[in-house]
Formats: structure tokens, sequence, C-alpha cells
């Protein structure tokens, strides 16, 4: 009998970084100016309880979370980035996150990093971890290649998740009976996920995750 596939999946915000990637890129763009600092926050605090209590539009606040960057333009958004990433990301990385990963990547797991925020903001900090393989929020973009507010595909939210990770699964010729996966996530958004994986852990979970967890018996992981 043939060997599955092992893949680990793995959250980020809040799982592999001890930040939401999103909020903190929108607190950083308040700083530079580029928004209305009061107005902002207000918003932007709105979204994450939402996200938090499982009720977030995610359509909604990508358009929210985007209007400063196709504001700005492409050359000061991935300008600010970059900044970003050595300003902020780079010191939320931890050694036990990045030992998690090792350990995956040296039992010959491939590695994919499944997340709720977009690939804007994600794509660099899973280059920061040597993860090649991103599922992320896909964003529409024009004819010059720059952002226009709105979401390309099925956003990796919720059950989106369970989605795209079978789109990905579907375009190397596997599906779910055909490969053995973990999942590491610290929300209840991803129960779906989480119900899916062969091997679902309970990632630096809050109070309801931590909960399920334990009456399911599924394994419970304090990275941080």
């Amino acid at each position: 009998m043939t060997a599955k596939k092992k893949i680990a999946l793995f959250d980020l915000d809040y799982t592999l970084i001890p930040i939401d990637s999103d909020y903190e890129w929108g607190e950083f763009t308040i700083a530079l100016g580029w928004c209305d600092a009061t107005q902002f926050k207000r918003r932007n605090a709105e979204f994450f309880a939402q996200y938090r209590a499982g009720t977030l539009d995610v359509h909604d606040y990508v358009r929210f979370a985007t209007q400063a960057m196709r504001e700005q333009g492409a050359i000061k958004s991935v300008a600010a980035q970059a900044r970003f990433m050595e300003e902020v990301v780079q010191k939320a990385i931890t050694g036990q996150a990045r030992a998690l990963l090792e350990k995956h990547r040296a039992e010959g797991d491939e590695l994919v990093i499944v997340t709720a925020t977009n690939e804007f903001v994600t794509r660099p900090i899973a280059e920061a971890f040597g993860v090649q393989e991103l599922i992320a929020v896909e964003l529409e973009r024009d004819a010059q290649g720059w952002l226009v507010g709105e979401i390309k595909g099925t956003p990796s939210f919720r059950e989106g998740k369970v989605t795209r990770v079978e789109q990905w699964l579907a375009a190397r010729s596997l599906g779910w009976d055909e490969v053995e996966t973990t999942f590491y996530t610290d929300s209840m958004n991803d129960l779906a996920l989480l119900e899916k994986a062969t091997h679902p852990v309970a990632t630096n979970p809050d109070e309801r995750l931590r909960a399920l967890a334990t009456a399911r018996g599924w394994r419970i992981l304090d990275l941080f």
C-alpha cells in the first residue's frame, strides 16, 4: 500500500506569529499617515471584533483593508510593505514557530500556510518562514496589475479554507483520501478545516477552541 502524502497546514495570525498581520498592517498605514487615524482605528477594531465573533463579511473587510493601498499606489505600498516586514513582522517571528516548521520539513511533510489574510500582506511573511506554498485571500487586479478592492475567487476564510485546500490538492491530482494532513490554528473560524484534517491541532487556542479541542480529544499546542 502506497504511503499517503503528508501535508502540514498552518494558519498564520496568532498561530505561527503572535500578532494579526492584517490588523498590524492597518496600524502601520496609520503611522504612515495614509488614513484618518480615529476613523480607521474604529472601523478596524469593529472588523476585528466581527472576525473574533465569526460574523465578519470578508468582502467588506478587504475593500476597507486595501483602500489605503489603492489610494497610495503600488510603488509606495510595496516599499511600505518591506518596512512593515522589517519593523513589525520579523520581530514577531519566534524560534518556536521556526522549529515547528522545521520539524515537519525534516519529516518530509509539504508545508502550506492557509490564511484569511490577503496575499499582499502574507506572501512576504510566508517567504520569511521559507514556506513556498501560500493559500491566502487572492486580490483582483486591474490592467496595470494593481489592486481594485475585490476578492478573486473563493476567499480562504472559514469554510472557504476547505474549498481552497481542495482546489490546491486537485491541482496536484490529489484528494483528501490520498493525503495525511495536520492543521494548526488558533481560531474557531477554522473549525471546518480542523474537522477535515487528519490531525487537527488547536494552537494557542482561544477559550472556545480550547474547550472544543479538549472535548474532542484534539491535540492542544501552546506555541507562544
